[in-house]
């Protein structure tokens, strides 16, 4: 009897423990009646094949279970979304990928491989209880007691699958999750095809923008920079001031700004899709639709652009490894991390901080030749330490090693993140950071010929934001022409660094800026008025 109820309690921490990380209450749910079911139905299975293979099925159902719902848990706490086993895969990887540059890649590996070996050690532990050695004499101990909990497990079980829950704190964690997992399979390969389809029939062509002829357009990401860092009190304490300070010493340059709302089809992480979305038009929420969309020769805003004469330059910092999707985007000039000769501190995730990147684009990028440039800033991504300062001296800068004194500024990430309030804390600082350095760089590169749009990447993970948070991201346009931005004024962005916050839920989609750009600014009627202060390239 023993026996049976450690396998019985084993088998039912398995699949219970993921749904308390999952949805942050320990204990609830407490019962998973498939445990109580499964163990008895497999001592009552006499030794031979088929109570072999039946082991072989159910652990491997049952580890198949339990790491779906720890790639749940896993997925909500850093992308505020259920974990799609169609689409999610390839992530780990990127995983690891990302611990490295946290933790170091010997802490990396050590945690990778804790966490298979753990998962190995969980199948052999199930496989081991639900196949016990001595089977007869367990069967005289146990049989009677093991056929009544079995049908005892089953009613309950069935009153559960219909919705009429009899003990509180129940539920069946391995079906739901099988049923979730095989709709989500079935609903993504449909909407696969549905979108594969309206890439064919339904193409974005590339359209010349010349009311932006002979003008910079920069189109800037702000990493994890979410509405949260100025509509939530935790950080807007914080960002709001440097927004304001912003505004006042763009006045004082007579340049211009307009701010507003754009939904991000992410959040947490997977900056990629987002710049994807702003880049192509087309809603790119998951890593499926962004290889479709590569593969398809789908125009691009880099497109537009270089159709109307810009040079077009991309500006990856994060980028260490080889990245096809750059060639696939058919930019003229890429500028990964291998080709920013930085020669300051690594500084934990971030190769470099964005003061430098964006001090080397304005001083070697940029040129004189016109130019649509996409730069991705990594300064404000997770971890979020150390927090540097803004230099107000730019031509200290150089190679970056006036930054060698912050390379262990603060405490490390493995001491940080053991506290939440903390945690919080460098967000706000590091969202600052970025924004004040992004404003002050706008005062040194933007002018009458020039367009940069500044915009979140996405909101931070749910851990920053709370489960509820909109998924909207601040856009910022500013220019030396205040013609330039009346386009974005039109569509309901207003004066000044601080956009409208009543009604974050109801933002456009990212999706639509390529949209807003061909519409406002290809047209015949735009050009005469816009253009007569660019230079033709």
């Amino acid at each position: 009897m023993i026996r049976l109820l450690l396998t019985c309690v084993t088998l039912n921490f398995l699949l219970v423990v993921p749904l308390w990380w999952r949805f942050g209450e320990i204990g609830s749910p407490l019962i998973a009646w498939e445990a109580w079911l499964i163990a008895p139905m497999m001592l009552l299975i006499r030794p031979g094949n088929l109570r072999r293979w039946m082991a072989i099925l159910l652990v491997g159902w049952l580890a198949l279970i339990t790491a779906a719902n720890l790639g749940d848990a896993a997925t909500h706490t850093a992308f505020g979304r259920s974990l799609n086993l169609y689409l999610d895969v390839p992530l780990v990887r990127s995983i690891y990928h990302l611990l490295v540059g946290n933790v170091g890649q010997v802490a990396a590996t050590f945690l990778m491989l804790f966490g298979s070996a753990a998962l190995l050690g969980s199948l052999w532990v199930m496989q081991r209880l639900l196949l016990p050695v001595k089977h007869l004499a367990l069967w005289r101990a146990t049989g009677v007691s093991a056929i009544l909990l079995m049908i005892t497990a089953a009613g309950f079980a069935i009153f559960e699958a219909n919705g009429k829950r009899l003990v509180a704190k129940s539920a069946l964690p391995a079906v739901n999750t099988t049923r979730f997992q095989w709709q989500q399979v079935v609903a993504t390969h449909r909407a696969r095809v549905a979108f594969t389809e309206q890439l064919q029939d339904a193409p974005l062509e590339p359209r010349p923008l010349p009311g932006l002829l002979g003008r910079n357009v920069l189109l800037t990401f702000i990493e994890s920079y979410g509405v949260s860092a100025i509509n939530d009190s935790r950080y807007s304490n914080v960002v709001l001031p440097t927004l304001d300070d912003i505004q006042q010493r763009l006045g004082q340059r007579d340049l211009h700004a307009v701010s507003g709302l754009l939904e991000a089809p992410i959040r947490g992480g997977q900056s990629w899709l987002a710049h994807a979305t702003a880049l192509s038009g087309r809603w790119i929420d998951n890593q499926l639709w962004y290889r479709l969309m590569l593969e398809s020769d789908h125009s691009t805003l880099i497109s537009d652009f270089s159709s109307t004469g810009q040079r077009t330059l991309s500006v990856m910092p994060a980028i260490t490894l080889a990245w096809p999707e750059g060639l696939a985007y058919g930019f003229d000039e890429i500028a990964a991390a291998k080709d920013l000769p930085y020669a300051g501190p690594p500084l934990n995730w971030v190769t470099m901080p964005d003061q430098f990147t964006l001090d080397y684009t304005q001083r070697h990028l940029l040129g004189e030749t016109p130019v649509f440039a996409q730069l991705a800033l990594i300064s404000s991504h997770a971890p979020w330490t150390p927090i540097l300062p803004v230099l107000e001296d730019w031509s200290m800068i150089g190679d970056g090693r006036v930054f060698a004194p912050w390379e262990e500024a603060g405490d490390p990430p493995e001491v940080l993140w053991q506290d939440i309030e903390r945690i919080r804390d460098h967000y706000a600082w590091s969202i600052d950071y970025a924004v004040k350095v992004t404003g002050r760089w706008a005062e040194r590169v933007v002018d009458d010929n020039t367009l940069l749009i500044v915009l979140g990447d996405h909101q931070a993970a749910p851990l920053i934001t709370g489960d509820n948070a909109s998924a909207a991201v601040p856009v910022h346009v500013i220019s030396g022409d205040p013609r330039l931005l009346e386009p974005f004024k039109a569509r309901g962005f207003i004066d000044g660094m601080l956009p409208s916050l009543e009604s974050p839920e109801e933002a456009a989609k990212m999706s639509q800026l390529r949209h807003w750009l061909q519409q406002d600014f290809g047209t015949p009627a735009l050009t005469s008025s816009l253009s007569t202060t660019g230079t033709t390239p």
